[in-house]
């Protein structure tokens, strides 16, 4: 005679239930102690268990709202349990060897050419790797700029076709603040601009360039291409990438007219107005992690350019100074160089140069 299972007392005020879930299928063999299903109420959740051992009938499904003491099932005492045993189920098949198994003679087993030529000629199991599944996460994709393909590409076409390297020194600052500090209101009267560091740092890598004009050259296949006049770029920071326009003829301009030029430059790299033309050419880059508070870093080629020199953030550090310690406004400098045209000692002669320049700026005015 069949079991009955009944919606048990859930506590005073509950009249019914929710079947919120079935843990036992439907015609199920279940034995005594097992989960049927889960109850919910407003105040309480429960599960049900099997009364005893038996073949389960549910009258109710998922959802359902049932009444207590509502017969939601019965349990037949008397069914057979069908559900195959471990013991019924056929053992599993060995894998097939990846090699025949050897041929034997006079019960000895031998694997002969023949054995071996055909294991190979067998398909090999698929060694195809699963498809990744793009999970969701926090994340958004945009399209690369037009700008930001062509900085990525030359900045790969660097890496892979030159031999770069980084050689580093440190300057005093002391003397050009002193200069931008005492003539700060003359120049701006005169020119309508503020001096700058990058004037005296262009001013310096010209001088640097006459000294060692490897520096100012580039390899074009199988030759040294070695330009006369100085073009230096200046990389310039804007919101669609980084920018390099060039100050042609640098020899031949003022400070003043420099600033000019830089202002300029910077406000049309900015605005979007910068043409292709100011883009083009150039034998030297600067480029100044100083201003986004870079202490030091390694500069990557301008191509086909063979140097770029790194400025970074002026900080005041502990100095030996005529056998004292003092307090100086210190600068980092890298200069990143081809190896294939510029050597060691070339390079670290040409920021020595620029060293000397800008901690004695009047070595500029005797063109040393």
């Amino acid at each position: 005679m069949s079991s009955e299972i009944k919606v048990p007392n859930m506590g005073e005020s509950v009249s019914e239930a929710t079947i919120s879930n079935i843990l036992k299928s439907s015609g199920s063999f279940v034995k005594q102690g097992d989960e049927i299903l889960e109850l919910e109420t407003d105040k309480v959740n429960q599960v049900l268990y099997a009364p005893e051992i038996g073949e389960l009938t549910l009258q109710v499904k998922k959802g359902d709202t049932v009444k207590i003491g509502q017969v939601i099932g019965t349990i037949n005492p008397q069914a057979v349990d069908r559900t195959p045993k471990s013991s019924d189920k056929e053992p599993p098949k060995p894998p097939e060897p990846a090699f025949p198994p050897p041929s034997s003679s006079n019960g000895k087993a031998k694997f002969t050419t023949a054995d071996f030529v055909s294991s190979l000629q067998q398909p090999a199991a698929s060694t195809q790797p699963t498809p990744m599944v793009e999970k969701e996460t926090n994340t958004s994709r945009k399209k690369m700029s037009s700008l930001r393909k062509i900085i990525a590409q030359k900045l790969v076409e660097v890496k892979n076709t030159t031999a770069m390297l980084t050689t580093f020194n440190e300057v005093d600052m002391s003397s050009v603040m002193a200069i931008r500090q005492k003539e700060q209101e003359s120049f701006q009267k005169k020119y309508g601009i503020k001096l700058g560091f990058m004037s005296f740092f262009i001013k310096a890598c010209v001088a640097a360039l006459k000294e060692i004009p490897e520096v100012n050259a580039y390899i074009d296949k199988e030759d040294i291409v070695l330009i006369q006049s100085y073009d230096i770029c200046v990389a310039v920071s804007t919101d669609r990438g980084l920018m390099v326009p060039v100050i042609r003829s640098c020899q031949q301009h003022s400070f003043g007219e420099i600033e000019i030029q830089l202002s300029a430059f910077a406000k049309k790299a900015r605005d979007g107005s910068i043409s292709v033309d100011d883009l083009k050419g150039g034998s030297f880059t600067i480029t100044n992690g100083g201003v986004f508070g870079s202490l030091l870093s390694t500069p990557i080629l301008n191509p086909p350019q063979s140097a770029i020199l790194g400025m970074h953030s002026i900080v005041k550090r502990p100095v030996v100074v005529n056998d004292e310690i003092v307090i100086r406004p210190m600068m980092y400098l890298a200069l990143s160089y081809d190896h294939r045209l510029i050597d060691g000692k070339q390079a670290v002669l040409f920021l020595k140069h620029i060293k000397q320049t800008l901690e004695e700026p009047s070595r500029l005015l005797l063109d040393l």
